[in-house]
């Protein structure tokens, strides 16, 4: 095996920053930078390149310049041995001192990175260490360490390596910490906010259609000059087959209702049913209503089929409310925990459909006047927040914030007493945990999984354990099953071993794009809730457990495309946390990021795409130091994850702006200049709204071919640097850009840099829209300068603007996908009409009933044709990427 990943990880470890590659061409340079785990302030620098200017000798000089910028000690007599007296050494010229700093200032190290977690223990437990010795005292020294103050010098040495290297653990797992907060929302005021006017799709339960609670809420709305559609939804609705009948049955009856337009909202309060799915109980029928519900609003046959043209909510956000099951403000007690799973479900909706997420919203059981009159304001003036919470003290956002951490290191070790049982416990994480819980010197450990001691590994996994002293159960046990697992329990109490602690990690994960159907959704989530559920109610009283811990994801904390039952279990076990913690229970879960060392980052080349993303797995043992650091804490809910924001944000925020993670330094910096006008400062002083005004001034003062040919280096310079090319040489202007390479993540780095360079504020999907660099500097240019001519020398329509509601006509349809229009007929017929056959003697009777038919049309004939799916002209697509970028 080559094992040329294992090779530059060693050199990684080792410290290595700047490599030299010896061959042919810069092929390994470009290899290597994808093999590192962190890439701050590494340089690749090959020294032979073909092509290039100058030949060998330019491409040498250059690499040995490189090498000498980086403060790499170079042997220049050598180098200029051979000039003989045409090199020499000379004196710098001197010149007048001047204020401003030529070299950029280092960048800091992200607050994650283990390179600061050293400096990071010397804050706190290092200057502890020093009062102590500056104090002479003794009997504080030996309590520090765990010594016997009078043995000799020598035995302490080890002992004071192993206090540092334990700070130094506790630092770099305090640095993986974070918590969700609550906030006051600045955006709206305390008194009454803007009316919620046009007509609210509001979903109810069936069951819950009169309850008093639901009357209020629409009751306000329709007060407010909204027009209410109810919707309501029993468990038949849970197939989305029969709930897109049922749905477009109900506007159809209310199309009298759409006359003055389309619906402005979707209102879902479906989450209020918490009743058993009698088919698969351990799914509330609101959850299963609330995902079938956005299947069919997100459903092409919906959005863009038959039905869209008299729904009239193609377009509707959705919107999911919930009754308590949030804590909010202090005395929240999260009556409705089985609720939270739609907000793990509705973080999953808003990333895969950005375009059609409201939010959510919790309310509390009584809604009282003030609550009511500000729910019109978050429902219509929310702006980019989307997870609200309304209470009677105003209305809360949601914040992810760094966690505090325990101050007294002496207390934020884990020492378990007594039995501690541990569901999942001869899997991956299972095992790493009961290993660290016998190094910490547990006296008994119940393993218990479905299979128990036949389960694989299980009986080597007894065997390390008792060899570090720990009595060890192998327990067969389905902790779905409430009474088999009441019979575990109750046993070990007989026996004299009672649980004092409990560690939940069983449950099973979602692999993208399964588990969209019912069952497989209700599997997903009822591995991991059921079993949480049964655990609650056999350890409900008080001092009953030293420690309660669930295993979470980060998939509930922020959401993961495809992940929606994963991510609306894990949510509930965060609820279930907070609601023991409120009824002074002990509770901590924990929503962990991808662990390396067995998790599921291991599965296939998971580790290289999430570390590529921003997410690189954290090894068992700093996620085993970071839960032993949050039980010392006490916040009942933890994130435990290695961001690197300034790969992850980006990419997070790239269809919408995410406040959820917008308070966080290190995201503030990486998304700062993201947005047009951002205002960051560059190096040279100015900002990045400077330096787009410039390159449109450039841009502006060329014309014709030479405002083309700029426009389009400037693509291709942006592609290169995306894809880690030394020049736009490396980017062919009609190369498609998924045969360049460009994934998601590259396509989000183009995005940036041409949205920061042009001043303008650029789609996520632009290299998907735009297939190669010819067809997105079209774009670009129509963009730019919208009455210009495009690369092709084709004059763009400008006499739209003439009339107000042209002009409106005109916006409506540049912001239409084209793959639409394609798919509705009416691309060829645009095409023909902005570019007629100039061999043509006029413009026949095909285009002249082409163009009759656009211009009696409106803007809503417009959208209804576009959506439809079908044309009076619907032969199927005929025109090539190639067209479709000309439009």
């Amino acid at each position: 095996a080559v094992r040329f990943l294992d090779g530059v990880r060693t050199l990684e470890a080792a410290g290595v920053t700047t490599y030299l590659e010896l061959g042919p061409d810069g092929i390994l340079s470009a290899l290597a930078q994808d093999c590192l785990t962190e890439a701050v302030d590494v340089a690749f620098v090959p020294v032979l390149r073909a092509g290039r200017p100058g030949g060998e000798a330019g491409t040498v000089t250059a690499a040995l310049a490189h090498a000498h910028t980086r403060g790499i000690a170079l042997d220049w007599r050598a180098y200029f041995a051979a000039t003989g007296n045409h090199a020499r050494r000379v004196d710098l010229p001197t010149y007048p001192f001047q204020s401003r700093r030529h070299w950029p200032e280092p960048a800091a190290e992200p607050a994650g990175a283990v390179a600061q977690a050293g400096s990071a223990a010397g804050n706190g437990a290092d200057a502890r260490f020093w009062d102590v010795i500056e104090r002479a005292d003794l009997t504080a020294l030996a309590d520090e360490f765990d010594v016997d103050g009078d043995r000799p010098f020598s035995s302490v040495l080890p002992a004071l390596s192993a206090w540092r290297r334990d700070r130094q653990a506790q630092a770099e797992a305090d640095s993986l910490l974070y918590r969700v907060t609550w906030q006051p929302w600045a955006g709206q005021g305390p008194d009454r906010g803007p009316a919620a006017a046009g007509t609210w799709l509001v979903a109810v339960p069936a069951p819950q259609a009169a309850d008093p609670w639901v009357r209020t809420l629409t009751d306000r709305l329709y007060g407010g000059g909204a027009t209410i559609l109810p919707l309501p939804l029993d468990v038949a609705h849970g197939d989305p087959a029969v709930l897109r009948a049922h749905l477009d049955e109900r506007l159809r009856e209310a199309a009298a209702d759409l006359v003055a337009g389309p619906v402005t909202g979707v209102l879902s309060l479906l989450a209020l049913d918490e009743r058993p799915h009698p088919e698969h109980p351990g799914v509330p029928v609101g959850l299963a209503l609330t995902a079938a519900l956005a299947s069919v609003l997100t459903s092409e046959e919906f959005t863009s089929g038959p039905e869209a043209r008299h729904t009239g909510c193609a377009d509707a956000p959705l919107w999911c409310v919930t009754r308590d099951a949030v804590a909010a403000v202090p005395g929240d007690a999260l009556g409705g925990a089985g609720q939270a799973q739609v907000w793990g479900l509705g973080r999953v909706f808003a990333l895969e459909h950005p375009d059609r997420w409201g939010g959510l919203l919790d309310l509390p059981e009584v809604c009282d006047e003030r609550v009511l009159t500000r729910l019109p304001a978050v429902l219509t003036a929310a702006g980019d927040e989307d997870q609200l919470a309304l209470r009677a003290a105003g209305p809360f956002v949601r914040r992810l914030v760094r966690a505090g951490v325990p101050t007294d290191t002496t207390a934020a070790r884990w020492t378990p007493h007594g039995t501690v049982l541990i569901t999942g416990g001869t899997g991956a994480l299972g095992r790493h945990v009961a290993r660290r819980l016998a190094e910490r010197g547990a006296r008994h450990l119940v393993l218990v999984s479905r299979a128990g001691a036949d389960a694989p590994g299980a009986c080597e996994v007894r065997s390390e354990l008792e060899a570090l002293g720990a009595a060890v159960t192998l327990a067969a046990c389905d902790v779905t099953d409430l009474e088999a697992l009441r019979a575990l329990v109750a046993g070990l109490e007989a026996d004299g071993t009672p649980v004092r602690a409990v560690v939940h990690a069983a449950g099973i994960s979602q692999p993208p794009g399964t588990g969209t159907d019912l069952p497989g959704f209700a599997r997903v989530v009822t591995a991991k809730t059921a079993g949480a559920v049964h655990l609650d109610a056999l350890f409900d009283a008080p001092d009953s457990l030293d420690a309660f811990v669930l295993f979470s994801s980060i998939a509930g904390t922020w959401g993961s495309g495809g992940q929606s039952a994963y991510a609306a279990a894990n949510t509930f076990l965060d609820a279930l946390a907070e609601r023991r913690a409120a009824r002074g229970l002990a509770a901590t879960a924990v929503a962990w990021g991808p662990w390396a060392d067995g998790g599921m980052a291991a599965e296939g080349d998971a580790e290289e795409q999430l570390t590529r993303r921003g997410l690189p797995p954290v090894a068992p043992g700093t996620n085993l130091t970071a839960l032993e650091r949050a039980l010392a804490g006490r916040d009942a809910t933890v994130t435990v994850a290695d961001v690197d924001w300034a790969r992850f944000a980006p990419v997070f925020a790239a269809a919408r702006p995410r406040p959820l993670i917008g308070d966080l330094p290190e995201v503030r910096d990486a998304l700062r200049g993201d947005a047009p006008g951002g205002g960051a400062a560059t190096d040279t002083g100015t900002t990045a709204a400077d330096a787009a005004a410039a390159v449109l001034r450039r841009l502006t003062d060329l014309s014709g071919d030479d405002r083309d040919a700029a426009l389009l280096d400037l693509v291709r310079e942006h592609a290169a640097a995306a894809l880690g090319h030394p020049s736009a040489d490396a980017v062919a202007p009609d190369r498609a850009f998924k045969d360049l390479g460009f994934d998601s993540l590259t396509a989000v780095e183009l995005r940036n840099g041409l949205g920061a360079a042009c001043g303008l504020r650029l789609p996520s999907t632009l290299v998907f829209d735009h297939p190669n660099p010819q067809a997105l500097t079209r774009h670009l240019l129509h963009t730019l300068f919208p009455g210009g001519s495009g690369a092709t020398g084709v004059p763009f329509v400008t006499d739209l603007d003439s009339d107000p509601q042209d002009a409106e006509l005109r916006r409506t349809l540049a912001g239409i996908p084209i793959g639409r229009i394609r798919e509705a007929g009416l691309l060829d017929t645009l095409l023909r009409l902005a570019a007629p056959d100039p061999t043509a003697s006029g413009p026949g009777p095909e285009a002249a009933d082409a163009a009759g038919s656009i211009d009696t049309m409106d803007l809503q004939d417009l959208l209804d044709l576009a959506l439809d799916g079908g044309g009076p002209d619907d032969d199927g697509p005929t025109g090539d990427t190639t067209s479709n970028s000309n439009f």
